[in-house]
Order: structure tokens, then C-alpha cells, then sequence
């Protein structure tokens, strides 16, 4: 059995309030087909529909303040309250105590113990290696986690090798921000149907995208519009080349933004967990609660 994590920052469940929420106006086939005509909003709570699982879970657990991506996405990799054992959240980038956790026993780290191939299916561009190099620059939470792991960070040459996905999924952003004109681009479609195509060569597969968050501290509704529509693309995409019997996909966040463009700030939301598979696959998984529920749930999947 195959899993694909497709993590999705700043990413919570919001007032069903088509003037903050993006999620109510966006055009997603996909997703309402998935949910059965409904959009992802507050209150929805479980929900199991034919080939997906959808589950509210709490990224605040039991901590005051505001839900930040470093404490967030430690707690998914690693199935410990840090914020709780800190006494506040923290982020983005992990302060030496996150690090501290991150780097010791995280999910990719239990993984490769127990013997499963994995794949961390980002790309990043040489800038990226020169600065974590030089100092200049610091592993955020998941990259931390799968460099600790002794996992492969991919490059330009993956990515132009059809082994990596960029972080907007197309590349169009490598051309036209980081200096790569003549770079191959791709539709959110197809970048949907390499993931399926690489993820089918791995027993886990991890890739975050981080521009759902950058678009709620942007607070433009046209921005969040298309980037929930760029989502919805790929996972038609990934749909398309998946099979549903063999694997499953799942989908979540660290903590809520997007859903609510009425300021700039994170969220104390709920954030949504999506488990595409089959309903035999699905038969056999927790009621999730919050996001220190995701690490055992997948342990157990890879014993």
C-alpha cells in the first residue's frame, strides 16, 4: 500500500462566509464531486463519501496564541505536543528546541528504519543549497525533517528530469522569479499526473506547498481563487493516473489562513484532513482529532 501526503500550509476551515472564504467561491470540480456538492467550510465535521474521508483537526491542542507553521508542521512529522511542552507556538522556521524534535525520530526518520522507500517530491532551485550553505538561510520544518532523515533534497536536474515537482507545480514560477526562462512548464493537470506517475514508485511520498499560505497573508481573494483552483487541477490530475484500490492521498494542513481573508493572520480554525482512497482502504483508519493524531495513523499503516 502506497500513501501520498500532499501538505498544504496555512490551510484551515472557515466561516461559510463567501466574503472571506475563498473555498465557497473557488471553481473545484474535483473536491465538490469528492464532497458530494459541499465546500469546505466550518462545522462540516466527518464526513466519509465514496472514495474520500474528511476529518476536522485541532491545531491549537489545548495551546493559547496562534497556530505558527514550524510547531504545526513538527507536530505532524514527529506525533508530539511540542507547542504544549514549549508553552507556545512558534514559527515558521524551527527555533533549536523544534529542531531538537524534528531531528530525532520524525516520521521519515521511523520510515527508513522500517525499511520503506521514500520521497520528498520538492525541487529547489541552486540559490536554495548556496544559502542553506552559506548560512544565510535555515531549513524550515519539513526540509529539516527529511535532510536529518538522510533523505535526498531534489535539484534543477530532477526537476528537469521529471523525478520532482516545483512548489507552484508548474515552474512557471522558476521563470519567472528565479531566473530560469527557458525552464519546461507544465499545467496544474499534469503536474498532477507526475506526482501520481513518481508517488508510484515510492511507498510514501511527501510534497509541501506553501503559496496557500502566502496567499492569506496577502488577503487577495483573487490570488487565494486561483491558487484553490491550481489545488483542485492537480488532484484531478493525480486522480486521473491513481488508483484508488493500491493507494491513498491524503491531504492536510498546519494551521488555518487562507480560509479567512478578512485579515492577514493565521488562524486558531480547524484545519481539514483528506483521505482519498478506497472505501476498503479507508475502512480501517482512526476518527482523527487534531494533528498529533496523523503520525500514529501512519506508523501503523507502515509497521
Amino acid at each position: 500500500m502506497k500513501i501520498v501526503f500532499l501538505f498544504l500550509d496555512g490551510v484551515g476551515l472557515g466561516n461559510p462566509d463567501s466574503s472571506e472564504n475563498p473555498f465557497l467561491l473557488a471553481n473545484t470540480p474535483l473536491l465538490d464531486c469528492a464532497l458530494q456538492g459541499q465546500k469546505l467550510h466550518k462545522g462540516f465535521s466527518s464526513f466519509q463519501g465514496d472514495w474520500v474521508s474528511l476529518f476536522e483537526l485541532d491545531a491549537c491542542v489545548g495551546v493559547a496564541g496562534i497556530p505558527q507553521s514550524a510547531t504545526g508542521q513538527a507536530m505532524l512529522l514527529t506525533g508530539v505536543n511540542i507547542p504544549e511542552r514549549l508553552g507556545y507556538h512558534y514559527g515558521p522556521k524551527p527555533n533549536p528546541a523544534i529542531a531538537s524534535y524534528l531531528t530525532n525520530g520524525n516520521i521519515f526518520h521511523v520510515l527508513r528504519s522500517r525499511g520503506y522507500n521514500l520521497c520528498y517530491l520538492n525541487a529547489f532551485p541552486p540559490s536554495y543549497f548556496e544559502n542553506i550553505a552559506s548560512g544565510k538561510r535555515l531549513y524550515s520544518a519539513i526540509p529539516l525533517a527529511v535532510t536529518s532523515a538522510g533523505m535526498k533534497i531534489h535539484n534543477l536536474e530532477d526537476l528537469i528530469a521529471g523525478k520532482a515537482l516545483s512548489a507552484d507545480f508548474t515552474a512557471e514560477g522558476w521563470r519567472t522569479h528565479l531566473g530560469y526562462p527557458n525552464l519546461p512548464t507544465q499545467s496544474p493537470h499534469q503536474a498532477g499526473e507526475r506526482m501520481a506517475a513518481i508517488a508510484r514508485q515510492f511507498d510514501f511520498t511527501f510534497f509541501e506547498y506553501w503559496l496557500t499560505d502566502y496567499a492569506g497573508h496577502h488577503q487577495n481573494m483573487t490570488e487565494a481563487l486561483h491558487i484553490l483552483e491550481t489545488i483542485d487541477q492537480v488532484l484531478e490530475g493525480f486522480m486521473s493516473h491513481w488508483d484508488l484500490s493500491e493507494g491513498m492521498l491524503w491531504v492536510t494542513s498546519d494551521h488555518g489562513n487562507i480560509e479567512d481573508l478578512s485579515h492577514r493572520r493565521h488562524t486558531r480554525n480547524n484545519v481539514p484532513l483528506l483521505i482519498f482512497g478506497s472505501t476498503a482502504l479507508r475502512k480501517e483508519l482512526p476518527n482523527f482529532h487534531s494533528l498529533l493524531d496523523i503520525y500514529p495513523a501512519l506508523l501503523n499503516l507502515f509497521p
